[in-house]
């Protein structure tokens, strides 16, 4: 193991260069959330601190600057699936006046246009450090309820009770070889989702992406 170890690390490129100026594609996964999920039944109100980890996708460019040595800066465009999943406690009726609990699966689908712009630090061959900001603008936002008993499925349209612009910090690491880059972050939110009421719901995302990077 220590062998390849080692023959990886003496072939790995350069990765950054003063001067140059780089593009990279990138495709990869999205486990988003939302912090401070309010859950509310028709018996009681229940604030949590978040919801569940919903896996979706990202895909999108980012152009890479050599400003030193071991010193870049990137600025990207991602499409970005975001939101999270959460259940909600109800009381269902039955014929026989009896009643029941159950679940409703809730989901919310947040699309935004990133634009993440960084500062990486290439501290080890191969290997970089990065930390930024990200204004991100919101696309489209659904809520997708899935009901148990009585409820059925609906899919309702969010975007005019969320807010339009969203603002996160990216902290991240990433490993390059040869032209691959593989880029792991956690994109921090900053402003709240929802518009209206002192919901204070912030974006929550870990990301991971493959990218391949060439000179332009």
């Amino acid at each position: 193991m220590m062998l390849v170890m080692a023959t990886v690390a003496l072939t790995a490129s350069a990765q950054n260069e003063v001067g140059q100026l780089t593009l990279q594609p990138k495709i990869g996964l999205n486990l988003a959330n939302l912090t401070n999920v309010e859950v509310i039944s028709n018996s009681f109100t229940k604030e949590t601190e978040s919801g569940n980890l919903k896996g979706d996708f990202a895909i999108g460019v980012e152009a890479e600057y050599g400003v030193a040595k071991k010193f870049s800066v990137a600025a990207g465009i991602l499409y970005s699936r975001q939101g999270t999943d959460f259940g909600t406690l109800k009381i269902y009726g039955a014929p026989d006046g009896s009643a029941s609990e159950g679940w409703d699966k809730n989901q919310y689908n947040l699309d935004y246009l990133n634009i993440p712009i960084v500062a990486n630090f290439y501290f080890a061959k191969g290997w970089a450090i990065k930390a930024g900001i990200q204004p991100g603008f919101l696309l489209s936002a659904k809520h997708k309820v899935d009901g148990i008993g009585a409820t059925k499925s609906e899919d309702i349209d969010y975007k005019d009770a969320s807010k339009t612009f969203d603002l996160s910090i990216p902290l991240g690491l990433s490993y390059e070889y040869e032209k691959a880059v593989f880029d792991l972050r956690y994109n921090l939110g900053l402003t709240k989702v929802n518009k209206n009421g002192d919901d204070s719901n912030k974006n929550s995302v870990i990301q991971f992406t493959v990218g391949y990077k060439f000179a332009l």
